[in-house]
């Protein structure tokens, strides 16, 4: 997919967050919020590093850290759009693998242990301050609340939450 299209993909997917429409209009204003810089930004270092160009990616990554307050390393992935709901205090280790429609939520964290990263699903929220740390995976659809220390695997369209975090099955019959 091309670089611009990615963009766009994510702004308009931003802004679905914030508006709940994606017209050109909310696609502007989704554009001006806290995270979209670091959205821009981490494509852009995508894009240089698909194209080998590793001093560009590198400033594009510094950039991110300087002046958005986030951290992806270079190697990490996402598919399409990605979401930072707010930006200031995300940290992505560098061989984190994530699907399409990520949302994150400010002072996450998703690292390594022993080498090992996390792999996230598609559909995936992470709330404010969760951490989500070493080789485990998060299935599609799965949401982990504010402030969970994830540590193990949490199956698709469960919930995950607590100190460590424990998985909650999705409620059945909950209103919408």
């Amino acid at each position: 997919m091309p670089l611009l299209r990615t963009i766009l993909d994510d702004l308009a997917a931003k802004a679905r967050w914030c508006y709940g429409q994606d017209t050109r209009r909310d696609i502007l204003r989704a554009a001006c919020t806290d995270g979209s810089a670091a959205m821009v930004l981490y494509r852009l270092m995508q894009w240089s590093r698909r194209h080998r160009l590793a001093p560009l990616e590198m400033v594009f990554n510094k950039l991110n850290a300087v002046l958005c307050n986030c951290i992806i390393g270079r190697g990490a992935e996402f598919g399409p759009r990605f979401v930072l709901i707010h930006s200031t205090g995300v940290v992505i280790n560098g061989s984190v693998r994530g699907g399409h429609d990520i949302s994150l939520e400010h002072q996450v964290t998703i690292g390594a242990e022993r080498r090992q990263s996390p792999t996230l699903g598609n559909g995936v929220f992470i709330g404010a301050g969760a951490k989500v740390i070493g080789g485990i995976h998060i299935g599609d659809n799965a949401r982990i609340g504010a402030n969970a220390v994830v540590l193990d695997d949490v199956p698709a369209h469960h919930s995950a939450v607590g100190v460590p975090a424990r998985a909650v099955p999705p409620r059945l019959g909950r209103a919408a």
